[in-house]
């Protein structure tokens, strides 16, 4: 089973001008703590197998797929939790800088773990959500449902940390079902490609804007002659 919050304004946004591109890259950096099962819905997502052990490796993963009708291509970079603070924010602030959108994961028989979420988010927030600029698309992935037995994080929690932050949700279980995992990146993005649609249209809308105000100031020296 997989629960899932739909972000409200995709519809309408999807029924807007799409860029005519065929083809989407989306930079994707996976965080979240150890144990969680990064890696495992990493590459549960590039090969749908599932491997429960990983060790301690940083990778970069390139991953070509269909979404919606538009070849993606995802580049995705899936490293290890931290524990020194300076580092840990010092190899984020490179990885935020680089993606286009996060997969921020939590084990839902780890509270700790949730809460590491809860900062990355505000970390992420903090750099990218800057007046003017675009809102950073963010899938929050409540791992391990398949151990609701030894839950402590209910899915409520979840959801209200995702519509308090303005970021997707999904519950669901790596090790059991794909589909879970696909629905996980294939909503982050449809969330990068709104969000590379408003940078577009606002672009478009400054050139607009200076092109008339040239128009103005070239009438006006024309009218002074």
């Amino acid at each position: 089973m997989v629960l899932r919050i739909p972000h409200t304004s995709r519809r309408r946004l999807s029924e807007m001008t799409v860029p005519s591109q065929s083809r989407m890259e989306a930079n994707v950096v996976v965080l979240g703590a150890d144990n969680v099962g990064k890696s495992a819905l990493t590459v549960r997502f590039l090969t749908r197998r599932f491997i429960g052990e990983y060790g301690d490796i940083e990778s970069v993963y390139n991953h070509n797929v269909t979404v919606a009708g538009r070849e993606v291509a995802f580049n995705i970079w899936d490293s290890p939790y931290a524990q020194d603070r300076l580092n840990e924010n010092c190899a984020k602030e490179k990885q935020i800088q680089w993606a286009d959108g996060f997969v921020l994961v939590y084990s839902i028989c780890d509270r700790a773990s949730f809460n590491i979420v809860r900062q990355q988010i505000q970390f992420i927030k903090s750099m990218k959500d800057c007046p003017g600029t675009d809102k950073a698309p963010i899938v929050i992935v409540g791992n391990k449902r398949d151990l609701c037995h030894q839950r402590t994080v209910s899915s409520e929690e979840g959801r209200l940390l995702a519509l308090a932050t303005d970021c997707e949700f999904c519950e669901i279980s790596t090790a059991e079902t794909y589909h879970g995992v696909l629905l996980v990146f294939h909503g982050l993005v449809d969330r990068i490609k709104e969000t590379k649609i408003l940078a577009i249209r606002k672009t478009a809308g400054l050139k607009s804007i200076v092109r008339s105000v040239s128009a103005v100031f070239t009438r006006k020296r024309t009218d002074s002659l």
